[in-house]
């Protein structure tokens, strides 16, 4: 069993992320933080193999959370998850050594993806001294690439009477784009719970999204209908 930190400022995030962590029994949630600081001090006295990363966070940041691990020599895996998607953002985790990068938002497919991406990989490395070239050119073939069947792609807990009320208030209001706590708000349904019907629905390929920056501070993601 694998350890994995989450490392999300934003409440909301951090619950989708551990409930989709707790569906995979190849991995172990040890704890939560809301900024960099925080789990670096954890790290000291802790082994972890795995964190999940914001990038927007106070105190410390995702990318300066990264460099610290880095420059202290923690043998930690990162998974940057974020709605940061600006190339120089993405090529500092690139070079910092990421498993992978996912953009909000994201389903419960591409997070297991990613899980079983850093899965894969490690299982992927002999235990010996020495890797022959088959070895090490299967390993970085497509970055990891999982292969088929790797994880249950399943969506759990999708109720149709949920779907269809978050389907019928986006298609009400078709000329807008909606922010998931306006859908919650609307329809009297928890944040958490619209979150995850979006994502169902965007993996789904019925609505759009886009992040609003007008906020003048964290980016809103934004929702509609195709």
């Amino acid at each position: 069993m694998y350890h994995i930190i989450i490392v999300e400022d934003d409440p909301m995030v951090a619950a989708i992320n551990e409930q989709y962590i707790k569906q995979n029994p190849s991995f172990s949630l040890d704890a939560c933080f809301t900024n960099g600081k925080e789990a670096l001090d954890y790290l000291e006295d802790h082994e972890v193999d795995l964190a999940v990363v914001d990038c927007y966070m106070p105190v410390m940041d995702g990318i300066t959370f990264l460099r610290e691990v880095r420059h202290k020599n923690y043998p930690l895996n990162v998974i940057m998850i974020t709605a940061a998607n600006s190339g120089a953002e993405i090529q500092d985790a690139l070079r910092l050594g990421i498993v992978d990068y996912i953009i909000k938002p994201f389903s419960y497919e591409r997070f297991q993806t990613a899980m079983e991406r850093f899965r894969y990989a490690k299982n992927a490395l002999p235990d010996t001294d020495r890797i022959d070239q088959n070895t090490f050119d299967s390993l970085f073939r497509g970055q990891g690439d999982v292969p088929p069947n790797a994880y249950d792609t399943q969506v759990k807990g999708v109720q149709p009477q949920t779907l269809e009320r978050i389907e019928n208030y986006l298609a009400e209001n078709a000329s807008e784009f909606l922010s998931c706590d306006e859908i919650a708000n609307a329809i009297s349904l928890s944040r958490i719970t619209v979150r995850r019907y979006l994502n169902y629905l965007l993996e789904s390929g019925k609505i759009t999204s886009r992040i609003d920056y007008s906020t003048g501070g964290r980016p809103s993601i934004r929702y509609r209908l195709l």
